[in-house]
């Protein structure tokens, strides 16, 4: 028995203490940041805000397409945040919740930009359990590299010319690098809806950069 402790003159043999005492689950440093937050320690938030801050407004920025209403929304979701960091559940990854966040303030900033009369369905192909009625835009997106596109520009111009929700899951996969099941957890669908989206998005894309001559 690994560990374990016997004492001359007896035949009592002591298990180790890893053995009897239950094992706790080491949490990653944003779960501590965020548990001691939580608690009202505004230097350990404040650390949260730099870790994440390039994150949030990526996605802001992806959806927006401008540069100051990106960083006014990504400052508005760290404010909310804040003020909802004690339902943060410290057994999950940080960065899916703070991105949840971010993505629903702007989706409404979305809502609001648009007359009621004017929107139209963010999902090009929904799926089961997928959010059907949300905003759609184009415009210019964030720097974005995958295999074998050319130019920068000619890429954004296809990424832009995605639904919005093919636009995140692009920007979360690609840029963010989250798993499947995080990009999930931020989006609030399935995890399978996040694979199809991510298998259209990609083909749409290689089919526009094939048009322009730059796949294949």
């Amino acid at each position: 028995m690994v560990g374990a402790t016997t004492y001359p003159g007896f035949a009592l043999t002591l298990p180790a203490l890893s053995e009897v005492l239950p094992q706790v689950k080491e949490q990653s440093p944003d779960a501590l940041l965020a548990r001691a937050a939580a608690g009202g320690d505004r230097p350990s938030f404040a650390r949260l805000v730099d870790l994440y801050r390039k994150s949030v407004y990526g996605l802001a920025y992806r959806l927006l397409r401008d540069p100051e209403e990106a960083r006014d929304a990504a400052q508005e979701a760290f404010v909310r945040a804040w003020g909802a960091i004690s339902t943060y559940d410290a057994a999950q990854p940080f960065g899916p919740w703070i991105l949840r966040i971010a993505r629903n303030h702007t989706l409404d900033l979305l809502r609001r930009r648009v007359p009621a009369g004017r929107q139209v369905a963010l999902d090009a192909d929904p799926e089961e359990g997928a959010p059907d009625t949300e905003l759609a835009g184009d415009g210019p997106a964030a720097d974005l590299l995958l295999e074998q596109s050319q130019t920068r520009a000619t890429l954004e111009a296809a990424v832009a010319a995605l639904p919005a929700n093919y636009r995140e899951v692009i920007q979360l996969f690609h840029v963010e690098q989250l798993s499947y099941r995080e990009i999930a957890d931020t989006l609030d669908v399935p995890m399978g809806t996040v694979m199809t989206w991510l298998h259209r998005a990609r083909g749409k894309l290689r089919a526009t950069l094939t048009e322009q001559g730059l796949e294949g």
